[in-house]
């Protein structure tokens, strides 16, 4: 029997400390270390022999979803940046301590040629591919529009918006029926802060793409789903996406009084990746401690 536990306690809550890294930032170095799931998740083989692409999965929600997907039974080929590579061999080594096959393939997606030479590795070192999940984000807080410059926007635009259409593209040439795509948006998508302006507009043609591409794969049998995280304690949060103030008290506003940890979305990808929940496509599953939405 598992015991119960109180939701509101269960993980650490505000005032958290200062800190800030660069861009893309390790979860390593923050303080408290974000929990992915590295002790807690147990598998049930829901996921036997599939194989998956994670982008961004070094940290954050693509960690905890690598992890849970090896421990229920799949092959995992991991993206992201080389600068993330301390957190990316933890991640390699979890997954082979589950006897699953974990490939590591670093690389920066606001490049075409890269993305497409990505999926094709991925599915080359798997032997194929059957979930592909585009989690991999880029977020600048700025006070200002006037702050945002060109080159950040584009930046923010190709690793959130061009990648996730460029991945897509390239993974339908080996997705089959049965198969899942799985989209990390936000509920920037649907209440905006107005210090991530361009965050949130990637994150709203996020949670789009993933319902139009329901209606298009449908027919072919290959679902489609969203993933739409609150304020998720995340690497993202100290290398430039939160205020200082807003990092020290980063959750606190939420009923839960807390900030989510990655580990907690987990089973959510695993359930939308999972063969029995064949019904669900075109949905955004939400996780946002009682705030925001979906």
């Amino acid at each position: 029997m598992i015991a119960m536990q109180d939701p509101t306690t269960k993980h650490p809550k505000p005032p958290f400390e200062k800190q800030k890294q660069p861009f893309p930032g390790l979860a390593t170095r923050m303080n408290p270390k974000p929990d992915h799931g590295e002790i807690s998740y147990k598998g049930s083989g829901r996921l036997a022999g599939r194989k998956a692409l994670i982008t961004g999965a070094d940290s954050g929600m693509g960690r905890a979803a690598a992890i849970a997907y090896a421990r229920e039974g799949a092959d995992v080929a991991i993206n992201y940046l080389p600068d993330e590579e301390p957190d990316a061999k933890e991640v390699i080594a979890l997954i082979e301590k589950e006897g699953r096959k974990g490939v590591a393939l670093p690389g920066d997606l606001r490049n075409e040629a890269f993305c497409e030479k990505l999926v094709e590795d991925a599915a080359k070192a798997l032997g194929g591919l059957d979930i592909f999940v585009s989690n991999a984000g880029r977020q600048q807080q700025a006070g200002a529009l006037s702050d945002i410059t060109t080159e950040g926007f584009d930046a923010t635009m190709k690793t959130n918006i061009y990648a996730m259409f460029w991945l897509t593209k390239a993974a339908l040439k080996h997705l089959q029926p049965g198969s899942a795509i799985i989209i990390t948006t936000s509920e920037q998508a649907y209440d905006p802060s107005g210090d991530l302006v361009d965050y949130a507009m990637t994150k709203a043609a996020g949670m789009s793409f993933t319902k139009s591409m329901a209606k298009q794969l449908g027919p072919k049998g290959i679902r489609v789903n969203g993933v739409a995280p609150g304020p998720i304690w995340t690497p993202l949060q100290v290398a430039g996406g939160a205020t200082m103030e807003k990092l020290e008290q980063f959750g606190g506003k939420t009923p839960m009084g807390r900030p989510g940890q990655p580990a907690e979305l987990a089973s959510i990808y695993v359930q939308l990746a999972d063969p029995t929940a064949s019904y669900a496509t075109g949905q955004v599953y939400g996780a946002a401690g009682g705030g925001g939405q979906p």
